[in-house]
């Protein structure tokens, strides 16, 4: 962080910092244009998001690393042969965590992408999701389908990253 901070002061970046810590319990006071969270181990790239969400920052970029919260909870009875072997259920949860993720995005006002951002054979966790705050309001009503839709398929009630923005969001979701 050292070299960061201090490479940002040479080129006169003035408001860019750069700390460790835990994203959730940190306060800040001041417009955020950009938060960027790189392989955020598990449900610490949900805290991220959900900061990021709550601080209502212009620009999201998220780099999630392990999801392992929906691996023992995904459930799909048309879906056996994926989730009875271990290394197929655990990608089929990341996918679907990630499309979850951007899904809840889409419903808290950003318009959302996820993408390929570096090849396979540098690291297999090589996903994106870039989220942009959007001035007009989005299809809530596409959005929280779409993401009801995905919870019923799998046979999930909540995860951590809805947990944590329940209250945020309540008045844009049906009841689950």
């Amino acid at each position: 962080m050292t070299d960061c901070n201090r490479i940002a002061k040479e080129l006169h970046f003035e408001n860019l910092q750069f700390q460790t810590g835990d994203i959730a319990s940190w306060q800040n006071d001041q417009s955020i244009d950009l938060v960027v969270s790189l392989h955020a181990c598990d449900t610490a790239t949900d805290a991220a998001l959900t900061q990021a969400i709550r601080w209502n920052a212009k620009v999201i970029l998220a780099v999630p690393c392990c999801q392992h919260e929906l691996f023992s909870e995904i459930s799909d009875e048309k879906q056996t042969a994926l989730l009875r072997h271990g290394i197929l259920r655990e990608r089929l949860s990341s996918l679907v965590t990630d499309a979850l993720r951007a899904e809840l995005l889409e419903v808290c006002g950003y318009q959302t992408q996820v993408m390929e951002f570096i090849d396979l054979e540098h690291t297999p966790k090589n996903l994106l999701i870039r989220a942009v705050k959007q001035q007009k309001k989005t299809n809530l009503a596409e959005a929280n389908r779409n993401l009801e839709s995905l919870l019923h398929r799998y046979g999930l009630q909540k995860w951590s990253m809805f947990t944590l923005l329940e209250k945020d969001i309540k008045s844009t979701m049906s009841p689950l």
